[in-house]
């Protein structure tokens, strides 16, 4: 029998997957700036949380750094100068035993200079540079140390340099190649930097010497990328180093090169590839911990990546304005993570373009917004929660359409029920009928295409309501004791529930949301949905009973409604030239101009019902004070009820109005 084995698909994105659920990240979205969250930053939340499906950019940043760490404690960077001794000291124990089977006295000079010796290895190798070796052994062990190092460095630079380099010990042609391919080189990169077209001199540049960049790049931009990036790596191997090892490192390196004349045009090269990428990191120092040395080329290599790697956590933060996931190099994500990872960077960024280009999100010149499309969204998910609570709570009322026969169509319509006056819906209730046969019914009589006979079940009836329009002013405090005390997001959702129930069901009734804080404004429901807490003191009552005032005059035929959310009794009020006033304790002055505005309500006949979100005392006073002149209703909702009898009352308020009419 055939044996199978299941696991987790690993060959990119899985083709069984769903499509991405947009809306649900737009819910939430909805949530975090119902809450004071700006647009950006709950984005960003979402995209570092991910989706159930997907790890989020925090996961990923986690997996940065423990490759990071894992780096860090591969290895320790004295690798070079290790091996640099230990051929050292093979060629002079090789030289030693050579001189031993001499008894010349050139032969016991040469031991006293190998007695003598520098204990720095850099002066060291420096000090046997004319020496005349006797042992072939210890000439070939001196010999690889000044190869070992040219053979790094270059290869480290230059990826693929390795064959050139073993055919310039034996073919000065291929010396002299390499000093033209950097001489150049240099020219080429100047000329870049000057700002000319490099096109062509690029093309000619790598038909001459494309055999030494296996990488292939494609412009004088990744050529330059791709050197930049290892000497830059270079440069934080050598700062790594502790001053002693540097030193003698750097000795080394360039007493090597010098044999071969390649100094200064490898120096030329490092400072245009300095001047060409700046913002590269050239100088942060890496501590490495591991046990196990690493040479010159290994430890470059190393740096190389942890400078990738952090290049990659600084994209996967989309820390800097302006930033979205295509910043985000996947296939670096794949080169250090794994397919998995760069699958989750491609569903991610295909959810954040999925929420522009479906309308959810918008941009301008303040950053990303929430779309009309999206407000909607929200508004109908807040009025679908309202209404959930007031159907467990059986507090009814608010779904009533019995207007009778004499009220104004609504468009919709619904089952027919004994004792209905509604008109029937002549279109629908056939429509059922058919409907019901073509499902299968054999209650009909007859085959298709024959009578059509109605049951109960197929009648429809119009809704219709009375059309006695309201005028609603919501006040809302937007003070800074409302984000503090977490009724922030309760506030707003609560007014949007109410946006979204008039401008859908009500749409001829109409609201003004009125924000108050220090000063009070209209709202528009965009406003609404992104105000952010502005940190100011401040509760200005009496200006946002001015303005809703206001609104209510300019609907005389309507019926007025005014709804109070607050948390805090009025501290501020506006002075007769415009400017606000704050005083905390609540001062005299502020409580005779806030009920200035009552009284003037009250005399308009118009009640403010009153939704008290704390329990202070001052406010206590206040709020029956107010309910007591005013003759409005005081509610005590805990936050998280606050849309259920906000709502409720207004339904109430319009059920009081069908039953006048």
């Amino acid at each position: 029998m055939s044996r199978f084995r299941y696991g987790r698909w690993r060959g990119g994105p899985d083709p069984l997957a769903g499509p991405l659920d947009v809306r649900r990240a737009v819910d939430e979205i909805g949530e975090q700036v119902l809450e004071g969250t700006s647009v950006r930053d709950a984005v960003r939340n979402l995209l570092r949380r991910g989706t159930p499906d997907t790890r989020g950019l925090r996961d990923l940043q986690a997996s940065v750094e423990r490759r990071r760490r894992e780096l860090r404690r591969s290895g320790n960077l004295r690798g070079t100068l290790e091996r640099v001794r230990e051929l050292l000291q093979q060629a002079v124990d090789a030289e030693r035993e050579a001189l031993s089977m001499d008894d010349s006295l050139e032969a016991r000079l040469a031991e006293a200079d190998l007695d003598t010796l520098p204990s720095d290895t850099a002066r060291a190798v420096r000090a046997l540079e004319n020496h005349e070796w006797r042992s072939p052994q210890a000439q070939a062990a001196y010999d690889e140390i000044k190869q070992m190092l040219r053979r790094d460095v270059l290869d480290q630079q230059f990826a693929g340099m390795r064959q050139a380099l073993e055919q310039t010990a034996n073919d000065p042609e291929s010396a002299s190649r390499l000093r033209d391919m950097l001489s150049d080189l240099n020219s080429l990169l100047s000329k870049h930097a000057r700002g000319e077209d490099t096109a062509e001199d690029f093309q000619q540049f790598m038909d001459k010497y494309g055999d030494l960049f296996p990488n292939n790049p494609q412009s004088v931009d990744e050529l330059i990328d791709e050197l930049a990036r290892q000497a830059a790596a270079a440069e934080r191997f050598m700062r790594s180093l502790s001053p002693e090892h540097r030193e003698q490192l750097q000795q080394l390196i360039s007493d090597a090169l010098a044999d071969m004349d390649l100094a200064a045009e490898l120096s030329a090269l490092r400072q245009n590839l300095r001047d060409l990428r700046p913002g590269l990191d050239w100088s942060s120092p890496e501590r490495f911990t591991g046990e196990q040395p690493m040479s010159y080329g290994e430890g470059t290599e190393a740096l190389a990546e942890l400078s990738d790697l952090e290049a990659l956590a600084d994209s996967l933060a989309q820390d800097h304005p302006g930033a979205t996931l295509d910043d985000v190099d996947v296939e670096a994500v794949e080169r250090q993570l794994g397919s998995q990872a760069a699958t989750d960077v491609q569903q991610l960024a295909e959810l954040e373009r999925e929420l522009r280009r479906q309308g959810w999100l918008t941009g301008g010149p303040d950053g990303l917004t929430l779309s009309p499309k999206a407000l909607r969204r929200l508004g109908e998910t807040a009025l679908r929660t309202v209404f959930a609570q007031l159907r467990s709570d059986d507090r009814g009322g608010h779904d009533d359409r019995s207007a009778g026969a004499a009220g104004e169509l609504t468009g919709s319509w619904r089952a027919w029920r004994f004792g209905d006056e509604q008109p029937l819906d002549a279109v629908r209730t056939v429509s059922n009928a058919v409907l019901r046969r073509a499902r299968g019914s054999r209650d009909d009589g007859g085959r298709p295409g024959g009578r059509l006979r109605l049951d109960v079940e197929d009648f429809a009836v119009v809704e219709t309501e009375r059309r006695s329009g309201a005028a609603l002013a919501l006040c809302v405090d937007l003070s800074w004791s409302m984000f503090a005390e977490g009724r922030w997001g309760a506030m707003k959702q609560t007014a949007l529930a109410l946006d979204h129930l008039i401008s859908t069901r009500y749409p001829q009734d109409s609201l003004e949301i009125i924000g108050f804080s220090l000063e009070a404004a209209p709202l528009t429901r965009e406003e609404l949905a992104t105000a952010e807490p502005a940190g100011v003191q401040g509760t200005n009552l009496q200006q946002a009973l001015a303005l809703a005032r206001r609104h209510l005059a300019r609907h005389p035929s309507s019926e007025p409604v005014l709804l109070v959310v607050t948390d805090g009794e009025p501290t501020a009020h506006t002075e007769p030239d415009g400017y606000p006033f704050f005083h905390w304790p609540t001062s005299g002055l502020t409580l005779e101009a806030t009920l200035r505005e009552v009284d003037a309500l009250t005399r308009s006949r118009i009640a403010i019902n009153t939704f008290m979100l704390g329990e202070e005392p001052g406010l206590q006073r206040f709020v029956n004070a107010l309910a007591r002149r005013n003759g409005g209703r005081v509610f005590s909702p805990d936050p998280a009820r606050l849309g259920e009898f906000v709502v409720a009352d207004y339904l109430r308020a319009r059920q009081g109005m069908r039953r006048a009419g």
